[in-house]
């Protein structure tokens, strides 16, 4: 998902969500959600399967329209007139969502290629600077078939940054990759943020990948925001379900946050 026309460098935008709800078939999933995300902060939402973390992905990107509750741009409430257009808003999901079709360039520009915002020798040539800031220089005639999953997820990485974002939501970023693989995509979220500078909201059930990146971690259990706070403040919580997420399966031997956290 993008939105709007890359035309300057990229600025994080601040990010609030007040008292947000949100039920299905009468049982509540969102119940009144309160955070605050910083420009050019790395804010980690983090939590277990069901516990609301996609669903409230979706109200961030527009896909579901909340019961109570907003969710401000820089101030301004993303259903305003034009609010959604004025700022530039990128989404890597999950699965990569490359198309098998395309070539890695192809996938890359597609968004410039298919609004017709750039001719074509500009589209390579951003295509060409976007693949080289994830560490994937001279790729653009591969095909999504001959990447492993951590080059897939970059190449999602460098299309979400085609519009020059001020703010990227990633949707379980290291879902599905090896250990190495996902330090590697952990490194480029972190390397985009003293680049450029760009806003980060990342959703994800990954211990390690939250106290390795986060300036602050929420932690969310049945739609609700149960602790908030730095990553040592996290590990410092005695709040019994943020122990209980922290030490799941790690019962044998005692959980160690990654050196990045300390």
């Amino acid at each position: 998902m993008n939105t709007a026309v890359p035309n300057d460098p990229a600025t994080g935008v601040s990010l609030r969500v007040r008292g947000l709800r949100k039920s299905f078939a009468g049982a509540m999933v969102l119940h009144g959600l309160d955070f605050d995300v910083a420009p050019g902060e790395i804010f980690v939402i983090m939590g277990p399967s069901g516990s609301g973390k996609s669903v409230l992905l979706k109200h961030l990107i527009g896909l579901e329209a909340a019961d109570e509750g907003e969710i401000l741009l820089n101030g301004q409430p993303i259903g305003g007139p034009g609010v959604m257009a004025r700022y530039r808003l990128a989404m890597v999901f999950q699965s990569g969502a490359l198309l098998n079709s395309l070539t890695v360039g192809e996938n890359v520009g597609l968004y410039l290629d298919e609004h017709r915002l750039k001719p074509p020798g500009e589209i390579a040539r951003i295509v060409a600077e976007k693949l080289e800031v994830v560490g994937l220089k001279g790729t653009e005639e591969k095909m999504p078939s001959e990447l492993s999953g951590g080059m897939k997820k970059r190449v999602a990485i460098a299309r979400a940054l085609i519009v020059d974002p001020q703010l990227i939501l990633y949707d379980e970023p290291t879902s599905e990759l090896d250990p190495i693989s996902a330090v590697v995509v952990c490194d480029e979220i972190l390397k985009l943020k003293s680049r450029i500078g760009v806003t980060s909201l990342v959703v994800s059930h990954d211990r390690d990948l939250a106290f390795g990146i986060a300036d602050r971690i929420a932690v969310i259990n049945d739609g609700r925001i149960v602790a908030m706070g730095t990553p040592a403040e996290i590990l410092a919580s005695r709040e019994p379900l943020v122990r209980g997420f922290l030490e799941a399966g790690l019962k044998q031997v005692p959980w160690r946050p990654p050196a990045a956290a300390a």
